[in-house]
């Protein structure tokens, strides 16, 4: 379980045994997890398999490969990083699974100064779990949907979501992991049964 709240940046030194494991540099995590921990990289939980040098390797299922970003990834790419939680841990974003809903592209980034409006799209499925000033993960990072249309969500990053994720580097027609809020999720499969 992870809060959105991006603890590190890591780099992606590229794949491993037929890009079923990628490797990542991650300094600031490295020291504090062991063989089969969690770790979310661009807000997807994986699980540390090794070290390989000063890298960590981690595992990817086939589903994982074709449901996120992590099979489009360039050496040298930067990855938000967020160690789980822990009992005494922060809540300061939202609940995040770290278990991506699907990919959503980037629309349109526009200056609004001191920061930026972001529009996403999204797939149409993923509508019912939207709600106006609601919570979702955008490649693990805890944002609030400042507007909401049919098929794309439009949010706020501020100086420091810029400047602390790999947010700032992101353009239009970039492919992000999405995530929606977990209970909205919950209530709503309720809801319709």
């Amino acid at each position: 379980m992870f809060t959105g709240i991006i603890s590190s940046i890591g780099v992606f030194q590229g794949y491993r045994h037929g890009r079923r494991e990628i490797l990542v540099e991650a300094p600031d995590a490295a020291p504090k997890l062991e063989i089969g921990a969690s770790l979310a990289i661009d807000g997807v939980c994986l699980s540390l398999v090794r070290r390989d040098g000063s890298g960590l390797v981690f595992g990817l299922s086939k589903e994982t490969f074709e449901r996120t970003t992590l099979g489009l990834l360039r050496t040298g790419d930067r990855l938000n990083v967020e160690l789980p939680l822990t009992p005494s841990s922060l809540l300061s974003g939202h609940l995040v699974t770290g278990h991506v809903d699907a990919v959503g592209k980037i629309a349109r980034l526009v200056a609004k100064p001191p920061g930026k409006r972001m529009t996403v799209s999204f797939p149409g499925e993923l509508r019912p779990y939207f709600v106006p000033k609601g919570s979702v993960a955008v490649n693990g990072v805890s944002l609030t949907v400042a507007s909401l249309g049919t098929d794309a969500f439009e949010t706020e990053l501020i100086p420091l979501t810029l400047e602390g994720t790999n947010m700032g580097r992101l353009r239009a027609g970039d492919s992000v992991n999405l995530e929606c809020d977990m209970l909205g999720k919950y209530v709503y499969n309720y809801l319709k049964k």
